[in-house]
Formats: C-alpha cells, sequence, structure tokens
C-alpha cells in the first residue's frame, strides 16, 4: 500500500491458498472494523480478478478514511474462491488489490490488512478443501490478524454483504456486525437477524457508509467506545 510496508511474499504456506498482508504499524490493543470486499468496499462482479473491473461503492473511500482518523485499523478478509476454481490467480488478486489502494489513497485511506483464502471445495487441488479454517464462514482470518496485529477482537466490528461475515465475526468472539443488504427482504438479512444475541451486536444498513456512520454515532467503535 501507498506510503507503507510491501506486503509479505505469498504463497504464506505451502500450498499456496492463503494471503496475509499486514502494513506497518503499531494496532495493540486496538479494536478493529474488518471488512469484507466485494458488496462492501466494491462492486460484487462475481470473481473479480482484473483491475479493470474495480468500481468502488459510493461512500466506501470516504468511510475508510473516516476510521483512519479515528484510529480504527481496517482489515479486509476475503474469500477467494476464485482462485482455487482457476478464474484468476494471485498476481490478478495482487493487482486488483493494487488498484484498489490507489483508489483509497485518492481518497486519503488505507487498509490496515488484507488477508485472503482461495480454499474450496470445488477448486483445483492443492486448493480444493472443504472448510479450511481460515474460510468464512469459520473465522481463521479474523482470529489470524487479531493474533499477527494484537488486536482487540471483544470490542471489534466486521462489516459484510452476506450472513457468513457476520458467522465469522461471531465465532471470531467481535462485539458485532453490520449486514449490508439493500431491503428487508433479502434473505441474508433473515439470516443475519439469527445471529443476533447477547455479546453480539447485529444492525443492517444500506452501504459501508451508513454502517460506520452508525457504529461512530453509536459509540460503537473510536477511541470513547466502551
Amino acid at each position: 500500500m501507498t506510503g507503507r510496508a510491501p506486503p509479505q511474499s505469498f504463497p504464506i504456506d505451502a500450498d499456496g491458498g492463503l494471503w496475509c498482508e499486514i502494513s506497518a504499524g503499531n494496532f495493540a490493543g486496538r479494536p478493529a472494523l474488518f471488512l469484507d470486499r466485494d458488496g462492501v468496499i466494491v462492486e460484487d462482479m462475481h470473481y473479480l480478478g482484473r483491475p479493470e473491473d474495480i468500481h468502488m461503492l459510493p461512500g466506501a473511500a470516504d468511510a475508510i478514511a473516516q476510521c483512519n482518523r479515528l484510529r480504527i485499523p481496517i482489515v479486509l478478509v476475503s474469500n477467494q474462491s476464485g482462485i482455487a476454481r482457476g478464474l484468476y490467480d494471485w498476481e490478478g488478486f495482487r493487482a486488483v488489490q493494487a488498484a484498489l489502494a490507489a483508489a483509497l489513497a485518492a481518497a486519503a485511506s488505507h487498509l490496515a490488512a488484507v488477508i485472503a483464502c482461495a480454499y474450496h471445495s470445488d477448486g483445483r487441488a492443492p486448493l480444493n478443501v472443504a472448510d479450511h479454517p481460515w474460510r468464512k464462514p469459520i473465522p481463521g482470518m479474523i482470529l489470524a490478524a487479531g493474533q499477527r496485529m494484537k488486536l482487540d477482537l471483544p470490542r471489534s466490528f466486521i462489516v459484510g454483504d452476506r450472513a457468513i461475515d457476520l458467522v465469522a465475526g461471531r465465532d471470531a468472539g467481535l462485539r458485532g456486525g453490520v449486514l449490508v443488504a439493500a431491503n428487508d427482504g433479502d434473505p441474508e438479512c433473515t439470516a443475519a437477524e439469527k445471529l443476533a444475541a447477547k455479546g453480539f451486536v447485529v444492525e443492517r444498513a444500506m452501504s459501508l457508509a451508513d454502517a460506520v456512520a452508525a457504529l461512530v454515532s453509536l459509540h460503537r467503535l473510536g477511541a470513547d467506545a466502551p
């Protein structure tokens, strides 16, 4: 990311299914905002593997910039089964992320970390792994970021456009999650609402910008968050 430490070499595991990029900085003891990528920051293009296909969602970069100003680490956690399926490779993912970083930098915003998992049961060997511990809804990506960055997970939130994003957040011990959904009739809303429980807050928003505005105004994120 522009002006920050280069990503770690990839793959970070023997089979080449995991990506972990963490910017330089001291994140210890801070609550983070975990974000899904497609459908939250950029339009969901169904297997985004080319930078020219990136379309930023309105207000997303500014919402991330607001979190940056509040010193809330933004951690992207993304399933990338398109790699396992052979639709693109890690070089394509790297190019997409570079384009995303440039778009964010234009709005004076940045990600603190990017974590991705390519494993999928329908993929090609050796990435054809079912229920890999890093693949959402399993919370491995969040837990790995929390451990490596020493984050305060019980005070952290996740924003996603599918209920599995919130499941991963709940099972990682986060404080809550926000589902980005256009209308109440979305089946993902029903699934997400069922996740609400003592110790895990579930909200819905029309966009990442709305989600961040609500979390900050309700003092759920930021320096004054309990």
